[in-house]
């Protein structure tokens, strides 16, 4: 598709996520939450796959699109409620990205691509799907997992080590080699444990 129709989608997209009430601050400014998470996305799939098409660059952007529409707690607080909100999000978001892509002139084929990526259709297979689940991962080592950690003292080292570790296995051998690489700023306090999950997997 034209460069045009890439950055009417970006607009869409951003326009989209701006609408979060939800406000975290970074870098000393304020941003709607998804809108943040979106541009993070983006940014990390410039340094991890520069060479990453449009259909992909939007895919990452549509992971977390519009993510407060569907709130966890509008499941049951169970782990059968968690899973049936987590599908539901994959649909949401999918559909969310493909009507907005579609709005900005991408054809119908450049729409099942994004469906099937950030529908979480064919993980270790597709292709699409896999870099959003490296650049998702990537993402939350850098940006997401200390905060994360500060959230749950009530993890012990055995929980980390867990959590690392299924983590590391959503990736591909790129995505291992990139965090390794030096290019990912991984969180200081945790980068023993981040070691010692690594050497025990």
């Amino acid at each position: 598709m034209t460069q045009h129709a890439f950055e009417q989608a970006v607009t869409l997209m951003d326009a989209a996520n701006s609408e979060d009430p939800n406000i975290e601050t970074a870098d000393g400014k304020e941003w709607p939450k998804e809108l943040l998470y979106s541009h993070r996305m983006a940014e990390m799939l410039e340094r991890y796959k520069p060479e990453a098409d449009h259909v992909v660059q939007l895919a990452i952007r549509g992971q977390h699109i519009q993510r407060w529409k569907s709130p966890r707690d509008a499941y049951p607080m169970d782990r059968k409620g968690y899973h049936q909100w987590r599908t539901q999000l994959y649909t949401f978001h999918a559909e969310t990205t493909a009507e907005l892509m579609a709005k900005a002139g991408f054809d119908d084929a450049s729409l099942e691509r994004v469906r099937q990526a950030v529908g979480k259709k064919g993980i270790k297979t597709n292709a699409d799907t896999q870099v959003l689940e490296d650049v998702a991962a990537l993402v939350f080592i850098e940006h997401y997992m200390l905060a994360f950690a500060e959230k749950h003292p009530e993890y012990d080292e055995a929980k980390w080590i867990d959590i690392i570790r299924k983590t590391w296995r959503k990736m591909t051998e790129d995505g291992h080699e990139f965090a390794l690489s030096g290019k990912l700023v991984l969180p200081e306090p945790l980068v023993p444990l981040i070691q010692k999950a690594l050497a025990a997997d």
